[in-house]
């Protein structure tokens, strides 16, 4: 599923108030937080991610790798933010995916 410009300024605007809650660091993506990640994404569905000075990867090598090795959809990448967005897998987590579905 790719996300439509529309969808995509949708989510932008719900995240506009989020703080980070993840950070990539040292270790930079690795399956245990890839696997951290989904868990979070399964009860929110749209969260900011941080990278920090010491991580590994630039913002758009990260961009790049959750895009192609996994089923997480980067909405949006402002300098060392991204924000990312999974439908969840529980119907009732689904408050931002029945919103999207509405555009």
């Amino acid at each position: 599923m790719t996300l439509t410009g529309k969808e995509k300024r949708f989510l932008r605007a719900q995240a506009h108030s989020m703080r980070p809650l993840f950070q990539i660091g040292k270790d930079g993506i690795n399956p245990v937080w890839i696997e951290q990640v989904k868990n979070a994404l399964n009860k929110r569905e749209l969260i900011k991610v941080n990278l920090l000075q010491s991580s590994p990867l630039e913002a758009d090598e990260a961009h790049e790798y959750l895009e192609n090795k996994t089923d997480i959809h980067v909405v949006q990448e402002i300098g060392h933010i991204l924000v990312l967005y999974r439908q969840s897998e529980n119907k009732e987590n689904r408050a931002i995916s029945n919103s999207l579905k509405e555009l």
